[in-house]
C-alpha cells in the first residue's frame, strides 16, 4: 500500500516549532487535538505534523477535506508502532524544536508559546511539560490514583524542579512523550526504538539515549496539556500488563535497562501483589506480563 500524505504548509516563515503527532484510526479525537493547536497563542509560527500509523479513510478525509488554520502535514504509514511514526515526522519536521505529543493531548493556548521560550533559555535541552486529566472526562477512580501513583506519570514526583533541571540520574524515567519538546538535530541522532512491538518503555529507552548524550531534561509545569483519554480499572490492567510484557523485551535488548524488578524489588513486588488494593492489582497485572513474555521466550 502507498502511502497517503497532504501537505497544507501554506508558511511564508519559518516556523519556530514543529508537532509531531502519532495517530492511529481516532480521527474524533485528532480532529479536537488540532483545534486545540489552531487556538495557540504561536499558532502562526508552529506547524504540525500528523502521521498515521497505518491506514484509515476517516483520517484522510479528516485532513484533506477540512480547512486548517495552520500548517498541516500528513503521511499514513505502513502499521508499524508510534515509535515508527514518531522518526517518520522528525524526519519532515521544518523548525529547530519538535514537539511530541500524543493525538489526546490537547494542549492549553499557550503551552506551545511556553516550550519555545524554554528552549530559548538553553540549549540543547529537553522541555516536559504538565499534562493533567481532561476535566471534561469522567475523572474515574482508577484515573484519580494514576495521577498519584507514578505509575502512568510522576508529575507530582518531579514538582521540586519546576522550570529547572530534572537530576540526570532520574530524567529518563520523565521523558513523557505525550507532551515534550527537543531541538529537532537532537531528535534526528536520537531516533526512537524500532523494534519494541508492544506499548510500554519506549519513553524510557529514548529518555537513556537522550541522558547519555548530555540533553538535559527540564520540567515546565506552565506548559499544561489535557489528555483525554478515559481510562477504566480493566483498561489500566490490561494496560499494565503489556507493559509488563514490554519491560521483559527492553530488558533483554537494552543495556542498563533498570526498570524490570529484580531481587528484593521483586519480592516486594511479589508481596504487593497479593493485596486487594490499586496498588496491588497493578503489581499484579505487571508481573503477569512479565511471567508470559519470560514463558515465551524460554520455549
Amino acid at each position: 500500500m502507498l502511502n497517503t500524505q497532504y501537505k497544507i504548509r501554506n508558511t511564508i516563515h519559518m516556523p519556530l516549532l514543529s508537532v509531531i503527532i502519532p495517530t492511529h484510526k481516532r480521527a474524533d479525537i485528532l480532529q479536537k487535538c488540532l483545534q486545540h493547536l489552531e487556538s495557540q497563542t504561536i499558532a502562526n509560527q508552529i506547524e504540525v505534523i500528523v502521521i498515521h500509523d497505518g491506514h484509515d479513510d476517516k483520517t484522510d478525509a479528516l485532513i484533506a477535506k477540512s480547512t486548517w488554520q495552520i500548517p498541516v502535514y500528513y503521511e499514513s504509514i505502513p502499521k508499524s508502532q508510534q515509535g515508527v511514526a514518531r522518526n517518520v515526522g522528525v524526519q519532515k519536521a521544518q523548525a529547530s524544536t519538535c514537539l511530541f505529543i500524543g493525538d489526546d493531548t490537547f494542549l492549553a493556548v499557550d503551552a506551545c508559546e511556553k516550550h519555545v521560550h524554554m528552549h530559548k533559555t538553553k540549549d540543547p535541552i529537553a522541555v516536559l511539560g504538565k499534562t493533567i486529566w481532561d476535566p471534561s472526562l469522567e475523572i474515574t477512580p482508577v484515573m484519580k490514583w494514576l495521577d498519584t501513583s507514578g505509575w502512568q506519570f510522576g508529575y507530582e514526583h518531579i514538582a521540586r524542579y519546576a522550570t529547572t533541571e530534572i537530576p540526570q540520574a532520574i530524567q529518563h524515567r520523565y521523558t513523557y512523550t505525550i507532551h515534550i519538546s527537543i531541538p529537532t538535530s537532537v531528535a534526528k541522532r536520537t531516533p526512537f526504538r524500532e523494534d519494541a512491538t508492544l506499548y510500554g518503555w519506549e519513553d524510557v529507552e529514548w529518555g537513556m539515549q537522550l541522558r547519555d548524550c548530555g540533553v538535559p531534561l527540564y520540567y515546565e509545569p506552565q506548559a499544561l496539556a489535557y489528555h483525554h483519554h478515559h481510562m477504566t480499572l480493566e483498561d489500566s490492567l490490561n494496560r499494565m500488563e503489556t507493559i509488563g510484557k514490554s519491560a521483559v523485551f527492553f530488558e533483554r535488548n537494552v543495556p542498563k535497562f533498570d526498570r524490570l524488578p529484580k531481587g528484593l524489588k521483586r519480592l516486594k513486588y511479589e508481596i504487593c501483589s497479593l493485596l486487594p488494593t490499586m496498588d496491588g492489582k497493578h503489581r499484579a497485572a505487571f508481573l503477569r506480563g512479565m511471567r508470559k513474555a519470560q514463558k515465551r521466550i524460554s520455549y
